[in-house]
């Protein structure tokens, strides 16, 4: 099996991968933030796509981020799982800098991403209600507590926030009122668009700030980077015990969430449109 890792803020680098190439994968939706990494990960036999969510060097933003193109990649690569991370605030006191997090819901509060594949030629409706994978959220959960010595916190609401700047202290007042846990810019739209790649998401989020709610905290790049970097160690060693320990047949429900969604009925596709989403709904498209 093929797994992908997507790479946030510092995670820049491939786990420690054997027989390594890079893939320059050309997509419909552009070019991926770099080329993938792809090496066998130990002598599990598990094959690893690994992309860094900003580009090898950070240079781009949350908001201009070619998501779709790395979903799209991925998918092109045989992956069928996806295992991420980011850098998060906290928006409760007891998830303090350095904690793990393993979100199970999100909320987005962006404004101008493209969110879907599906946009122009091809409508499709697909439910969103859980955003995580459910069995995925569990397995790397439970990965982050054998493998670090780290914090964990598994579930919780992740808001999305455009960026890149950060939050005003209303905003944050806002997002701890409404009960969410961690606030980030990255979550969104890439767990839409693996959801209608059908793939298993989840990520772990290492909590770098309290954001700007608490009393005597001013969030700054200096302190989110120091942090990042600590995060670094246990956020790797939680993804390599994950794909150690991943069971090798999929057991949820996103290997065919995009079964009965398709609202276009399939004679109106055009053949440019049919040629661009093929890879992703193909097999509905055919029967």
């Amino acid at each position: 099996m093929t797994v992908g890792f997507i790479g946030g803020s510092g995670i820049y680098e491939a786990l420690p991968l054997n027989d390594v190439r890079e893939e320059t994968v050309e997509t419909p939706y552009g070019d991926p933030s770099a080329p993938v990494t792809v090496g066998e990960f130990g002598d599990t036999g598990t094959e690893v796509a690994f992309l860094p969510r900003h580009g090898p060097n950070h240079e781009k933003s949350p908001t201009h981020l070619p998501y779709r193109a790395n979903v799209y990649a991925l998918k092109q690569l045989g992956v069928e799982r996806i295992l991420a991370s980011n850098a998060v605030g906290s928006l409760r006191e007891d998830l303090p800098p350095r904690t793990l997090v393993v979100p199970d819901g999100t909320f987005d509060r962006t404004k101008h991403r493209q969110s879907t594949f599906f946009g122009e030629g091809i409508v499709v409706h697909m439910p969103f209600a859980d955003p995580y994978c459910p069995h995925m959220v569990d397995h790397l959960h439970e990965s982050a507590r054998e493998a670090t010595d780290a914090e964990t916190e598994k579930g919780g609401t992740y808001v999305c926030i455009e960026g890149p700047q950060f939050s005003t202290r209303a905003e944050s007042e806002f997002y701890r009122s409404q009960g969410w846990d961690v606030v980030g810019m990255t979550a969104i739209p890439e767990a839409k668009l693996a959801r209608e790649a059908e793939m298993c998401y989840a990520t772990v989020a290492g909590v770098t700030d309290y954001d700007v709610w608490k009393e005597d905290s001013e969030v700054t790049l200096g302190e989110v980077l120091e942090n990042a970097a600590e995060n670094e160690t246990a956020i790797k060693e939680t993804v390599e015990r994950a794909i150690e320990t991943l069971p090798e047949e999929r057991d949820c429900d996103c290997g065919h969430a995009l079964e009965g969604t398709i609202n276009t009925p399939v004679d109106a596709i055009d053949p440019d449109t049919r040629e661009r989403v093929d890879p992703l709904v193909g097999k509905y498209l055919d029967g």
